[in-house]
């Protein structure tokens, strides 16, 4: 992850240049953000990932040879720092579930306004799991065939309520000795359950729906 006032460093991987030079030039206008390298496939994106050490990837999914979904896979085996965002055209449930369950930290797609896929990037730099609003509302409608609406799991609150008193990904993690990765995974539920894409609105829904209750001031 950066450190405060250092750049958000990139490596943006897509089999197709025009794409990555895009990309590159929008990242170039910004002095938030270096683009250390590209990547023109999966196997090429974990190499110049283990040299460069982004903090983000910026992952195509389809591509020939090792695909996103198996790149993303193998940089969370090998250990890798980096968080993986995934930015593709496609949104069925056959690519976004795969990409979620290897281990990515978010899911944009390629029509996202330039402001959009800013935020998503300095999300996933802080490793918040970030979900374009397509694929939150086709998560929720999956979800929805095995519970009933709205409804979160004890463990989904308890999650939910660190995260609304401001605890990040890790000290949530600390706190209910459990992996980060596992706090993800609780994060992208909440959010298909609550129909939302982020964290901050998550905790807004679930204030609206009474699911979480603000807490009396501590007395003097």
């Amino acid at each position: 992850m950066s450190r405060p006032g250092t750049a958000i460093t990139l490596l943006i991987v897509d089999d197709h240049p025009v794409v990555r030079d895009g990309l590159s030039s929008m990242f170039a206008r910004d002095p938030e953000f270096e683009v250390l390298g590209e990547a023109a496939d999966g196997a090429q994106a974990v190499g110049l990932a283990e040299a460069l050490r982004p903090d983000v990837i910026l992952m195509d999914l389809r591509m020939p040879g090792t695909d996103g979904v198996s790149a993303t896979k193998e940089l969370v085996e090998r250990g890798s720092g980096a968080r993986v965002l995934v930015l593709t055209t496609y949104d069925t449930d056959s690519h976004v579930l795969p990409a979620i369950e290897a281990g990515a930290t978010g899911y944009l797609l390629k029509d996202a306004p330039r402001d959009e896929l800013l935020r998503a990037v300095r999300a996933t730099a802080r490793g918040d799991a970030v979900l374009a609003p397509s694929v939150a509302t086709r998560l929720m409608n999956r979800v929805r065939t095995a519970a009933p609406a709205g409804l979160l799991s004890q463990r989904e609150l308890e999650v939910l309520r660190l995260v609304a008193a401001g605890a990040t990904n890790r000290e949530a993690a600390a706190g209910l000795f459990i992996t980060e990765a596992t706090i993800k995974s609780h994060l992208l539920n909440i959010y298909a359950k609550l129909g939302v894409g982020d964290r901050a609105a998550a905790v807004a829904e679930a204030f609206n729906r009474g699911l979480l209750v603000p807490q009396p001031p501590e007395p003097r």
